[in-house]
């Protein structure tokens, strides 16, 4: 055979083949293990799997997938990973364990969850496809990648896995490359982003598995599309529909009404658009699916009279808008994406009428009915208005209205022209003045331009329906405050817009025509759209100035236009003076009584209502101002220049191009863009990014920028590069990408525009300005070595250090900010060297303020160790915290063994505290590798390798350097170094346990014994390994190092096999308080959940027992707080224990218990009516016993072998009490199911050595025949069988097994000849039932019976149970006739089962009598049962003639005459027997008195 030869390229694979060791030096394989390949040899590998390194071997090379990998050494140590991309290694990993969690959700038949992670590892299994192959466009693979992402972070929340912390790429995020502050700030982000996921996951957005959720969350822009199918509401009249989006929380319309106009006829005004009203609410962004809710309202407005009721519609005025009604319906889950819509679907949208005139339709948004309202088809559709329009054609086409937002979309792309204006009637307030009621006001708005010409066409009450020339309100009826909250738009080209005013008419309306022809205007207000400054009128509520005067005088612009149009807060104190003065300009008067208020809304790209934006916007006409304008761009708000990002850029491109000659503005242009560009970096406007991409691809057309960005650049790195201050150069360097990506098309554009000119100039600039970079790359690492940083570290740690732990110290856990607090702390920790330390240390002018400090650091280290203020999940960050806190802990004990060691300074209490918080960061639950999977636990031993080791050797180390000082911490330090010996980790153990025999050297040395030492660790083991600790390895490694200790060998050996002798014990005990064997425990409570009340009972009457009848105070028990006496709680478990007796038909031991209760009733306490019910209980009791029948349960012998049970099981046999007709294969199913690993065997005999020996679990089981056992008052005594009956499988402590053999010369036509039975008897340690329904068999003895024993067993068998079937029939005149039948047919027809006649030809012969001369007596008692058989079964035939049917009367016949030849056989050869006829006589008694009574109630 070859040689093995180390490998190269072969070094890392994934087993696609199971793989079984046959040899001691192969390695077993699964499917999916990855395995780091060493060497190599004719188609053979040799190496080990990652999960357990430990064990090497040899494997096939052809059951391995080999994969790429990357190999980085570190020191001697070569690091071998997979050269996948991270993400598929991520996905890898996370599948590989899913993976093993989904086998255990199937196990425990958790089926939701099971289907759940199912669908999660399907879509990741598709997506890892989709990643390797390497196909995918940049875009798609970036939204994959998010879904990826998305998908793994919601599935370990789910399953309870850690945080996976990312960087803005989706990447892992190392954390060894990023500072605590910012892993602090990711697992943050991670967190609200997992929990905003799982919202959305929660509420089956994945209900088809196609990922819409992740569509959504991928998509800035959201639409929602509305088909109008109907509108169910019989009118009479004209209406109008507007139906828009509405956030019930703030009250607000989010989207622009689309109008349809209804007919009188209950079909659309017109009629082509029948079956084609359909609209798009387009613009929505992820700010508006956030909101808590969204309605779909329509608000219905009737066109015609005042009221519906007038009934002369000749005589009523016409055209009137009048409130109607109002439609809601919560579309929250639709337009989320949380409930799929199907767009055939429809739904009904209740609808709520106008009652009172004082219903307003805004007020009546939160009440619904069911009886009208609209049908309606939905879906949420992802995208914009182009994307929708290609993605959903069969939706929407060319003739869907489009509704948009009110507002702006998240993201703006260039190019997307809006300019909109809403205006919203809010409310009024006007008085009657002259009038007897209130008005019934009617509100028309014009748009008119500075003439008072009215602009046509510019207004739109909804999207779909065509522009209008004026608007007119919705009239309520003699309100003198009307809400209206009318929506609708003015659009008006740009060019006109400083002309444009709004012009408001207030008129009275009549409900009879003659008198509405006569009304005239009464009322005017006004507002201009754009202000002095040119800047557009400003979003909100607007309280408008009204006016009063003459009709035509209100529509002359001359009147009104130079006055105020808006109210001051300080109109109300000089009304008369404004009226005054009005009067003499226009002839118009303010009416101070009259309020009229709209609110506004502008959607423009091109208006603005910044000053200072639009000074840069429209720099040319006031150049003056441009440096200031430039200056003050950082002082607007960010929302306002990201809405005008095209036009912003545009503007400040151009000031750089126009003055392309000087350099007056390149700094401040310069300076301005990394501004924008760091606007759009904030997550705020993270969105924005593209419209910055299209910007620079579509757009941007700045030939010579690339000269003048690349100067300013240039100059601001030279100028760092020498040291000087340069404010910007931070947000510079932010902004390096996009500033490139600018340089680049300007010079691409300046190339393509002049055909390459000044290409070698470029190419120069462009390599003096990456020097520059490096210039200012080389000065930065200069000032780091130069030592600033560290002065910089060290002023920190001086200044903060102690500050912000004494923070932590007296922060509550609870507190919002502990966690950023500690991280903090953690940081500043993290940046320090031991130089750091070594400066630090001294800065304390004295010993007793280190000592403080130290013991302070000690317990608040413990105290963050032992709570930690991170969630559970935020393993990096815990893991991060433990890895500084290690390295501080370590560097403060160098500075204790320097310090504070010797006799004279020795700090007993500073030691103390650095043991037991060593021994805390030891024992924390976050370093217990054990507990973790495969994969968690190679992922941390892989980054910080196993710091129990490290600490463990340090505790270790200082313990042995404390000399004479040890003696202090005996006993205190037993406990915690016994919690840190327990740990599973055998380089741990090996190295602290000799730690226990310093001990006991110690205390032996100073006092002569080390009985404290003892004391100590016998109290502190119970409780150690309750919790979980210790195993079979700690008390071989115990006895390993106790061989090492002649000097205390006997006093050693004794304590050693008192600790393992406990230590098994406890093992033990460990063992059955497990869940997994819960019918092991001896517990009342246990058997109360599992329905064994029999055992509850007999539980419950050993804590009786330990009470006395008397009025003796008892401590207060959990389940009886409020009884005082002995007496009192004795009597309350009795009752309690009757009760369980009852239930387990054990009427026996109740009535002891009865009569004992009564006892004390009619002796002792002379309750005389508590005694009649105990009576009255316990002769129910007695009836039950003689009435009611009662199953036997089987019994079944147990055996359990091989050194792989717990002690207390190990090779040894118990008898279990079956359930009432529990079958023996329905008991061994369930005991087979608490050891999962048990093999069965199918032998009922005594297994040999080799399984007992075996360290695998073999489980033996096979039903026992208890033995009965006849109380002593019943024995020769004519008990009826009922009675007897219950002996039989009750206060049983004998069991016994038979097995049928074949000895000596066998009959084939006679097996009882030759069949001997070898019988095991077994004898429990307890009587059953008991408080168990098992017990150990303390006692196996195994006899040999002989054919005729067996068959004088046989007979006595049968004629006992003829008797007892007799005697049931007797009692119970209805059980059937059947089982009664085949008994008797069974022994009387020699067809059947061959009668005795084989017995006589087996026994009673010359020849069988010669050869055992001493079977006399044996025979002549055979003979004696044969003949007591024929009078049982005389009475058994008697019996059923009485009781068979008709049909059944030829077969009674066949077996009396087969009976008669049998008896007349029988009674010649063996003799004639008679029956004592008690038990017949009782039944005619019970015949009697029964006859007599139902003679009483027949009278």
């Amino acid at each position: 055979m070859a040689p093995w030869t180390k490998t190269n390229s072969q070094r890392y694979g994934v087993v696609k083949w199971n793989f079984v060791a046959k040899a001691e030096k192969q390695l077993s394989l699964a499917i999916g293990d990855t395995v780091h390949i060493q060497e190599s040899c004719e188609g053979w590998f040799k190496g080990y799997v990652i999960k357990d390194k430990e064990k090497k071997g040899a494997f096939p090379a052809s059951f391995i997938e080999l994969k790429e990998v990357i190999v980085e050494k570190r020191g001697d140590e070569e690091i071998i990973m997979s050269a996948e991309m991270p993400l598929v290694k991520e996905v890898t990993t996370t599948l590989r364990e899913w993976g093993s969690i989904w086998k255990q959700l199937y196990v425990s038949s958790k089926k939701e969850r099971f289907s759940q992670v199912q669908r999660l590892m399907w879509d990741l299994m598709e997506w890892r496809s989709q990643l390797l192959s390497g196909t995918l466009p940049s875009d798609e693979f970036k939204e994959l990648k998010q879904k990826v992402t998305s998908k793994i972070d919601y599935g370990n929340k789910i399953l309870e896995l850690d945080v996976v912390v990312r960087d803005t790429d989706g990447n892992i995020l190392d954390p060894e490359r990023a500072s605590v502050i910012s892993l602090f700030r990711a697992h943050e982000d991670a967190t609200a982003k997992i929990t905003e996921r799982i919202k959305e996951e929660q509420s089956n957005v994945q209900l088809d598995h196609s990922g819409v959720s992740a569509r959504i969350q991928s998509s800035p822009t959201h639409s929602l599309y509305v088909f109008v199918r109907n509108f169910v509401c019989r009118i009479g009249e004209d209406s109008e529909l507007f139906m828009s989006l509405y956030d019930p929380n703030k009250q607000t319309n989010i989207s622009e009404n689309y109008l349809v106009r209804w007919g009188d006829k209950g079909l659309p005004k017109d009629i082509e658009m029948l079956n084609s009203l359909k609209v798009v609410f387009t613009d929505l962004g992820n700010k508006d699916l956030g909101r808590e809710k969204i309605y779909l309202i329509c608000q219905i407005v009737r066109v015609g009279r005042m009221d519906l009721k007038d009934a002369n519609q000749k005589k009523c005025t016409t055209g009137l808008r009048r409130p109607f009604g109002v439609a809601v319906m919560d579309i929250s889950d639709i337009i989320k994406g949380k409930t799929e819509c199907d767009e055939e679907k429809q739904y009904f949208i209740p609808f709520h009428p106008v009652i009172a005139e004082n219903d307003f339709l805004h007020t009546l948004l939160n009440k619904v009915t069911t009886s009208r309202g609209l049908w309606v088809t939905m879906k949420a559709l992802v995208g914009d208005i182009v994307q929708i329009r290609k993605e959903y054609t069969h939706l929407v086409d060319r003739s869907t209205v489009v509704a948009r937002k009110l507002g702006f979309p998240e993201i703006i792309m260039p190019g997307d022209i809006r300019n909109d204006i809403y205006l919203t009637l809010h409310s009024g307030d006007f008085d009657k003045y002259n009038k007897t009621t209130q008005k019934n006001v009617e509100v028309i708005m014009l748009v008119c331009d500075e003439e008072g010409k009215v602009v046509p066409n510019s207004i739109c009450l909804g999207a779909g329906d065509r522009p209008v020339n004026e608007y007119r309100s919705v009239i309520y009826y003699q309100i003198k405050q009307p809400r209206w909250m009318e929506t609708f738009k003015v659009a008006i080209p740009l060019e006109e817009m400083p002309r444009i005013h709004l012009r408001f008419m207030f008129r009275h309306r009549s409900s009879q025509e003659s008198k509405d022809k006569s009304e005239k205007n009464f009322a005017m207000a006004f507002v201009r759209l754009m202000k002095e400054d040119g800047t557009v009128l400003r979003d909100g509520i607007h309280e408008l100035t009204v006016f009063k005067g003459d009709s035509k005088r209100m529509e002359d612009v001359s009147s009104y236009l130079s006055l105020p149009s808006e109210r001051s807060h300080s109109d109300s104190h000089k009304g008369s003076t404004l009226m005054r003065s009005s009067s003499s300009v226009g002839g118009l008067s303010v009416s101070s009584r009259d309020i009229f208020t709209i609110s506004t809304l502008v959607c423009s790209t091109k208006l603005t209502q910044n000053v200072g934006l639009l000074g840069l916007l429209k720099w040319r006409t006031r150049p003056e101002m441009l440096k200031q304008n430039l200056q003050e761009l950082k002082l607007i708000d960010g929302e306002e220049v990201v809405k005008f990002l095209q036009d912003t850029l545009d503007a400040l491109f151009n000031i750089m191009m126009e003055h392309s000659q000087t350099d007056d503005y390149d700094i401040l242009v310069f300076d301005a863009l990394i501004y924008i560009i760091g606007l759009i970096a904030d997550r705020k406007f993270q969105h924005f990014n593209t419209v910055l991409e299209a910007y620079i691809k579509q757009h941007f057309s700045a030939t010579l920028a690339y000269k003048k960005l690349m100067s300013v650049l240039k100059t601001y790195l030279d100028v760092s590069s020498r040291g000087e201050a340069c404010e910007p150069i931070l947000r510079t360097l932010k902004a390096l990408e996009y500033i490139f990506k600018f340089i680049v098309r300007s010079r691409m554009l300046y190339s393509q525009l002049y055909e390459g000119k000044e290409q070698a100039e470029f190419e120069e600039s462009l390599k003096s300005l990456f020097e520059s970079i490096n210039n200012l790359m080389k000065t930065f690492c200069l000032f780091l070595f130069q030592g600033d940083t560290f002065q910089h570290i060290q002023d920190i740690v001086s200044s903060l250090l102690r500050t912000i732990n004494c923070t932590v110290i007296t922060m509550g856990r609870e507190h919002t900010l502990i966690s950023r607090v500690v991280a903090c702390m953690t940081a500043i920790l993290s940046q320090m060297d031991d130089r750091h330390y070594s400066r630090y240390i001294e800065t304390f002018s004295g010993t007793t303020d280190l000592v403080d400090f130290l013991m302070e650091t000690f317990l608040l280290f413990k105290d963050l160790i032992g709570k930690h203020v991170y969630p559970s999940d935020w393993v990096t960050m815990i893991m991060v915290q433990n890895w500084v806190f290690l390295r501080a802990i370590n560097t403060y004990a160098e500075t204790m063994n320097h310090k504070f060691l010797d006799n004279n300074n020795f700090e007993v209490q500073l030691w103390n505290n650095y043991f037991h918080l060593a021994v805390a960061f030891i024992t924390q639950e976050s370093l217990q590798l054990q507990h973790f999977s495969p994969t968690k636990r190679s992922k941390i031993l892989a980054k910080y390798g196993d710091m129990r080791r490290l600490i463990g050797f340090a505790i270790r180390d200082m313990w042995y350097k404390l000399g004479k000082n040890k003696i202090c911490f005996i006993p205190g330090m037993v406990g915690p170094i016994l919690e840190m010996t327990l740990i599973p980790e055998e380089e741990l153990r090996r190295a602290t346990i000799p730690i226990f025999f310093d001990m006991m050297q110690c205390e032996e040395n100073h006092s002569g014994h080390f009985r404290k030492f003892e004391n100590e660790i016998i109290l502190k083991l119970d409780h150690e390994v309750e919790g979980g600790g210790g195993d079979e390895r700690y008390m071989e490694l115990l006895l390993e190092c106790a061989q090492g200790r002649p000097q205390l060998l006997t006093e050693v050996q004794h304590f050693v096999t008192l600790v393992t002798g406990l230590l098994e014990r406890l093992l033990d005990y460990r063992s059955v308080m497990s869940e997994d064997s819960r019918n092991n425990r001896m517990s009342c409570t246990v058997n109360l959940l599992v329905k064994n009340y029999t055992e509850a009972a007999y539980t419950l009457l050993l804590h009786s027992r330990l009470l006395k009848w008397s009025e003796e105070q008892c401590t207060l028990q959990l389940d009886y707080q409020t009884l005082q006496s002995q007496r009192q709680l004795k009597e309350t478990l009795y009752n309690t224990i009757i009760s369980y007796f009852d239930k387990g038909k054990m009427w026996e031991e109740a009535i002891t218990l009865c009569k004992e209760l009564a006892d004390q009733c009619e002796m002792e306490v002379f309750d005389y009516e508590l005694l009649g019910q105990k009576l009255n209980q316990q002769a129910k009791f007695y009836e039950n016993i003689m009435k009611i029948l009662r199953p036997k349960p089987d019994y079944f012998a147990v055996g359990y072998y091989g050194s792989g049970f717990p002690q207390f099981l190990r090779n040894k046999v118990f008898i279990h009490r079956g359930k009432e007709y529990e079958r023996r294969e329905d008991f061994q199913s369930q005991l087979m199911s608490q050891f999962t690993s048990a093999v069965r065997l199918n032998i009922t005999t005594m297994p040999g050595d080799d399984i007992k020996n075996s360290n695998m679990q073999y489980i033996q089981c096979f039903t026992v025949q208890p033995v009965l056992e006849i109380p002593p008052r019943l024995r020769n005594k004519p008990v009826p069988d009922q009675i007897i009956n219950f002996y039989k499988s009750n206060y049983v402590q004998r069991f016994q097994y038979s097995r049928p053999v074949r000895r000596g010369k066998v009959d084939p036509d006679n097996e009882f000849a030759s069949m001997w039975i070898e019988r095991t008897t077994f004898i429990t340690a307890y009587k059953l039932p008991g408080i168990l329904r098992w017990f150990e068999a303390t006692s196996m003895t195994h006899t040999t019976v002989s054919p005729l024993e067996n068959a004088i067993e046989t007979m006595g068998q049968t004629n006992e149970k003829i008797l007892t079937m007799i005697n049931q029939y007797q009692c119970d005149d209805t059980l059937p006739i059947n089982p009664l039948s085949m008994l008797l047919n069974g022994i009387v027809d020699p067809a059947v089962m061959g009668g005795f006649a084989k017995y006589e030809k087996a026994f009673f012969t010359d020849e069988y009598m010669n050869e055992h001369p001493d079977d006399r007596d044996k025979l002549t008692r055979l003979k004696d049962l044969i003949a007591w058989q024929i009078p049982l079964l005389g009475r058994g035939i008697s019996l059923h003639g009485k009781r068979v049917t008709d049909d059944l009367r030829p077969f009674h016949e066949r077996m009396e005459e087969c009976f008669k030849q049998l008896k007349k056989k029988v009674e010649k050869e063996y003799g004639v027997r008679e029956l004592v006829r008690m038990k017949v006589r009782k039944q005619k008694e019970k015949e009697g008195s029964g006859r007599k009574m139902s003679q009483q109630s027949a009278s």
